[in-house]
């Protein structure tokens, strides 16, 4: 039986600054994948992970992901974690500011074996807008 907290454990590790964004999703994301979280400026596909973590590398060359807590329901993980990073190049439209950032998020994963069959999400992207000098959300 599949350690599925190992295997989510492992694709947060693989996502980190310098990784290879394009392995990680092959060896992670099923064919079959299916993503819920809206990312503003990215249409919901397989394709959206692999978009966003090279979205999140290109602003924050040294991005991470910390895991703070992992739960394991049947088939499903969810970890509460935080995201780091130095922003230094333009995201979401706001110039690089060279400010660190540390973001909350919550993340549902649904496995099948070793591939991540669909992800639900929640990201403070208010805070890090916030954090970047992109000023607090009205």
């Amino acid at each position: 039986m599949t350690d599925l907290k190992a295997v989510a454990q492992g694709m947060y590790d693989d996502v980190r600054a310098g990784s290879d964004i394009d392995a990680a999703i092959e060896k992670y994301m099923a064919d079959d994948f299916v993503e819920h979280e809206v990312v503003p400026g990215i249409e919901a596909t397989r394709d959206t992970p692999r978009q966003m973590f090279k979205m999140m590398h290109a602003a924050f060359p040294d991005f991470r992901m910390e895991v703070l807590e992992m739960l394991q329901d049947g088939d499903k993980v969810v970890t509460r974690l935080k995201m780091l990073g130095t922003h230094e190049g333009e995201f979401m439209g706001v110039p690089a500011s060279g400010n660190q950032v540390e973001v909350s998020g919550i993340d549902i994963l649904q496995l099948r074996g070793d591939k991540v069959i669909a992800h639900w999400g929640v990201t403070d992207i208010a805070a890090m807008m916030e954090q970047i000098g992109a000023g607090a959300p009205e």
